[in-house]
């Protein structure tokens, strides 16, 4: 028998409000432990939570660009569990009343289209952080009542690969709005698959296993895929899937269970007696649709057609706004769009990459980056020295025609010149010149590279050859 998979996603995002969700300590990361906390996240007796109007907007805000309905009247409510690291004995999330529902997002797929059904997007807090050293365990509650948007999609998804291209779209998205800045190593964007087979053209669904946590597209795509064979395996043996939480153990590479599988009933939700309902406005949702800037896949498209090109170039340059931001200022200097987006997506994000630093903090500015390529555009140097020069001028404050005038970079083109060289190869080589005049046109090139080694490099390749091929043709 074949198996289909079916996977429906819990993606956890941290929103990037400067306080937690229900008081006012800071949400930064990397503070020492149990250093931003206050009886509210805490949960000591007496305290009381006020709602952070900031984060309301930012998941209207996400609800709007994932195409949701946002509800008008929405409510909190108390989701009881016990564990360390929730000092209250219940976290304060949304059950029956979602701020956001009914929404999808879309992506491609290996070139197809696809659409990805939203049940619902909402608010709660997080959890703090239990740490492990040998038989000892720590709790951290810096990170407790943190604002998250939690969204939950339909059982759409297929495979590991559709799962990954659908977190990196979504993360796209959550980051080009403002709402979450993706980092999922400090956290940040969190995953949670639900996945379970079916009999191969089946409507039914099989046992859901929920894998708990995950925080890396790699991760997330090894862990299903590993959970796809796992189940394959038992099923096909005979036995049954038991609906479970599993974590996925970075060491072995496998599925480790968690424990099992709890309903909604377990949680004994009810509303927050401490939390009136909140309303929200159309005025208030107009208002806040209006913030919403071009959204990556509407970006993506628009440099196909305003700049003409490749779909490959505009799906990097679209990546992330701050990039497609600083390659928009370039072309604003310089309409050169290729050229620019072939220098960026190679020597400047390699830079970015090995200095760890973001594309808005770059020391290279667009001004800057426009002044070497202008120098290559009209041939005072040639692409092969622009990039020989980019991590000098990466490094330091010199423009780039300071740095090509100080080291004589400076192509020669004068035509006087390159013919007296192109003679002298010729008189040198007159095997290859024969070759070349008796049909054999790849050795051109040799002739044209004896011409650049007698020039230092600094030869005109372009005008080199267009001579060579008038002076072979007498």
């Amino acid at each position: 028998m074949t198996f289909e998979t079916v996977i429906g996603l819990e993606v956890h995002a941290q929103l990037q409000t400067q306080s937690k969700l229900f008081c006012g300590c800071a949400t930064e990361f990397g503070s020492p432990a149990n250093t931003r906390t206050c009886p509210v996240c805490l949960g000591l007796p007496g305290s009381l939570p006020v709602v952070n109007k900031r984060a309301v907007e930012m998941a209207i805000r996400t609800g709007l660009a994932l195409n949701c309905t946002v509800r008008p009247t929405n409510q909190f409510a108390r989701k009881n569990y016990f564990y360390p690291d929730l000092p209250k004995g219940y976290q304060i999330s949304q059950y029956d009343q979602p701020i956001c529902e009914n929404g999808r997002l879309e992506f491609k797929a290996n070139g197809t289209p696809k659409s990805v059904r939203i049940r619902r997007a909402h608010l709660e807090e997080d959890a703090g952080k239990n740490s492990h050293t040998g038989a000892r365990s720590f709790v951290d509650l810096n990170r407790a009542g943190t604002p998250l948007i939690e969204i939950v999609t339909e059982p759409d998804l297929r495979s590991a690969e559709e799962v990954v291209l659908y977190l990196k779209t979504l993360r796209d998205v959550l980051m080009y709005i403002d709402v979450c800045d993706g980092n999922m190593e400090q956290g940040s964007l969190r995953c949670e698959p639900n996945l379970s087979l079916r009999p191969a053209g089946s409507d039914g669904f099989g046992t859901k296993v929920e894998l708990k946590n995950i925080n890396s597209f790699k991760f997330v795509k090894d862990a299903i895929d590993y959970e796809i064979k796992r189940q394959t395996k038992v099923l096909t043996e005979g036995g049954t899937v038991h609906q479970e939480t599993r974590l996925w153990d970075i060491e072995r590479s496998q599925t480790m269970v968690m424990r099992s599988k709890e309903e909604a009933h377990d949680y004994r939700y009810f509303p927050d007696p401490d939390l009136v309902p909140l309303a929200i406005s159309d005025d208030w949702i107009a208002e806040l649709q209006s913030t919403i800037q071009e959204l990556p896949d509407d970006r993506h498209q628009r440099f196909l057609k305003d700049y003409g090109l490749p779909d490959y170039d505009a799906g990097v340059l679209t990546s992330s706004r701050a990039l497609a931001d600083y390659f928009e200022a370039c072309v604003t200097l310089f309409p050169e769009p290729k050229l620019i987006s072939n220098f960026m997506m190679s020597e400047f994000l390699r830079e970015l990459h090995q200095s760890g630093t973001a594309v808005e903090s770059s020391p290279v500015s667009p001004e800057r980056l426009v002044g070497l390529l202008t120098l290559v555009h009209d041939q005072t140097i040639s692409l092969k020295v622009a990039k020989e020069i980019f991590p000098e001028l990466y490094a330091g404050n010199k423009s780039a025609a300071q740095l090509v005038e100080e080291k004589g970079l400076r192509q020669l083109s004068d035509e006087g010149a390159l013919s007296a060289l192109i003679d002298a190869v010729i008189e040198q080589h007159p095997a290859q010149v024969t070759q070349y005049r008796g049909g054999k046109e790849a050795v051109l090139g040799f002739l044209v590279g004896q011409v650049m080694k007698r020039s230092g490099g600094q030869a005109n390749p372009q005008k080199v050859n267009a001579l060579f091929k008038i002076r072979l043709a007498r």
